[in-house]
């Protein structure tokens, strides 16, 4: 048991070296803002596609099949959990407000955060089932997330969940392993490279939004930390637990535990300034659970490596 959490700390440390590098290039002005956003979009509509892509080059077989379609349907069902539980467990006057804090405990850090953490713990197995997981939250993300967020159903559009790098990238990949199409080597170094960059990238962005989070205003709302509760300890035991009973075990439940426990979705934020609600907490609520992530998400995932 011990070996799980040291392990599974050991790989989140390395990403703490890499987000503390994102921290020093904000400090000293290496990096700005608008850097960061373009290297957003750059992991969003390149990076996260290419590494999808590439963990889909092999050859499937009923068992990969069958674990696919699993980890999909857990995915949905976690998220159907988070919902309810969002919905009971956070009340807030502010209109405003209670929609972004509900936002924040339903939807994870399941690409920027797990991808990268999946690679480095379970090799390409763990990306593969992981690019479905992020599948999932896409799916749920951009239909029950818009509808949340803007309180108007026109906004949710087939269309938009097609288009998503995301979806595009599992359409892609699985269309590939189905017909056993191999990308010829011109491709599939450049995919190959581009992959490469998942974990270093997202976590230089992380680094430099947690170096603007106002330490002093941490203490001032009480809600902010219910809210970062019930994402990065609540949500994922009950997950591990409904996993667990239903007979969930190896790969499938690390890959689904670390998924389920990263820290508030990057999306948050930008749905939030889309919908003009409170951007300012929605940063700081990202901010603020992926610092507490990096002592949570060892232990609950080591917790489900020794299950």
């Amino acid at each position: 048991m011990y070996n799980s959490f040291f392990m599974v700390g050991q790989q989140v440390f390395i990403l703490f070296i890499l987000i503390a590098l994102g921290v020093v290039a904000e400090k000293t002005k290496m990096i700005n803002e608008k850097a960061v956003k373009g290297m957003t979009n750059i992991v969003l509509y390149f990076v996260t596609p290419c590494i999808i892509v590439k963990s889909f080059q092999r050859d499937l077989n009923p068992e990969l099949v069958k674990n696919l379609g699993i980890v999909f349907c857990v995915a949905i069902i976690i998220h159907i959990i988070s919902i309810i539980i969002a919905h009971i467990a956070i009340k807030d006057e502010d209109n405003n407000r209670c929609r972004v804090l509900r936002f924040s405990v339903i939807f994870s850090n399941c690409g920027f955060m797990s991808l990268p953490l999946q690679q480095a713990l379970l090799g390409n197995d763990g990306v593969f089932y992981g690019a479905v997981y992020v599948a999932a939250f896409n799916i749920v993300a951009w239909s029950y997330g818009l509808l949340l967020m803007s309180g108007n159903r026109n906004t949710i559009s087939l269309k938009k969940l097609l288009i998503n790098p995301g979806i595009l990238g599992v359409i892609v990949g699985f269309l590939l392993a189905i017909f056993s199409i191999r990308l010829p080597e011109v491709l599939a170094q450049p995919v190959s490279y581009l992959a490469s960059l998942n974990t270093p990238l997202p976590m230089l962005i992380i680094g430099f939004y947690l170096s603007r989070l106002d330490l002093k205003k941490i203490f001032e709302d009480a809600k902010r930390y219910w809210g970062v509760f019930l994402r990065l300890i609540v949500i994922p035991l009950i997950s591990l637990g409904f996993m667990y009973a239903v007979g969930i075990r190896g790969d499938l439940l690390v890959v689904c535990t670390i998924s389920a426990s990263a820290p508030v979705a990057a999306t948050t934020t930008m749905f939030s300034a889309k919908f003009k609600r409170d951007t300012e907490l929605s940063a700081e609520l990202v901010s603020i659970s992926t610092l507490f992530s990096l002592i949570t998400m060892p232990l609950i995932i080591g917790f489900a490596q020794y299950l």
